[in-house]
């Protein structure tokens, strides 16, 4: 299977099978490559409908040329402790990013997910996201801001009382349970336009049908999240209501 990075020639075939509909698996067997680099070659030019080849081509090698002189950029950022390799680590953030985009977070609110994932603080500052992923102030704070009304990190102050985006074990429960407030917000809002559009007609069985569904499965995902929660990362405070009984049952 070759390696590096893909020729132009490899791109227009992308771009090629993109229009006939194929799947990405599809696409990247009759390149012999993986499916996640064909995946996050798409993600990362404009997704499905608007990745162009040489655009995609012409980017690939803008963002090679910045990587370059960029190098010695942070002399106080990340240092990859634990005979980590840098370039394997950069690769794999792009891997991530692409994942957190394919299920539908914006791309500058993937970068920033995946940035603060994989610190070893689970923490940065705005400035320090800045230099880590080489944008503008203006798109960290608009990332921050949506991935905060997400459930998706969280504030707090350091000893510098500099504001820390901050992401744990708790986060992605938390993110679920802001999914589910939302998801209830539509819930209701269906079960509104039945009693406006009346009983027994067409629209108004679709909408409480939606409604049912909806209601269903995000109690079942909030359900299984707090199980998820009680089982792989208890709160303190329960694990301390029973000191006697460290091996004790939580299911």
């Amino acid at each position: 299977m070759p390696g590096g990075r893909l020729t132009q020639q490899e791109r227009r075939h992308i771009a090629l099978g993109l229009v006939d509909g194929l799947a990405y698996a599809e696409i990247a067997r009759s390149l012999d490559r993986p499916t996640s680099t064909v995946t996050r070659e798409v993600m990362r030019n404009g997704g499905p409908t608007a990745y162009r080849a040489d655009l995609a081509h012409r980017a690939t090698e803008q963002r090679a040329h910045r990587r370059k002189q960029a190098a010695p950029r942070d002399p106080q950022g990340p240092t990859h402790v634990h005979g980590r390799d840098a370039e394997a680590v950069r690769e794999y953030e792009e891997t991530f990013t692409t994942a957190l985009m394919a299920s539908g977070m914006p791309k500058m609110m993937s970068r920033v997910m995946a940035c603060l994932t994989l610190a070893d603080t689970g923490s940065l500052t705005a400035s320090e996201l800045v230099q880590r992923l080489q944008v503008s102030p203006a798109s960290i704070s608009k990332a921050v801001a949506f991935l905060d009304t997400q459930g998706f990190l969280r504030r707090e102050r350091d000893e510098r009382r500099r504001e820390r985006y901050v992401v744990d074990d708790d986060i992605w429960y938390q993110s679920i349970v802001a999914s589910a407030r939302s998801t209830a917000q539509l819930v209701e809002t269906a079960r509104q336009g039945v009693s406006v559009l009346g009983p027994d007609n067409p629209a108004a069985a679709r909408l409480e049908n939606v409604a049912r569904f909806l209601d269903f499965v995000s109690e079942s995902i909030t359900r299984a999240a707090e199980q998820a929660r009680e089982v792989l990362h208890p709160r303190p405070e329960a694990a301390a209501g029973s000191p006697d009984k460290p091996g004790a049952d939580l299911g």
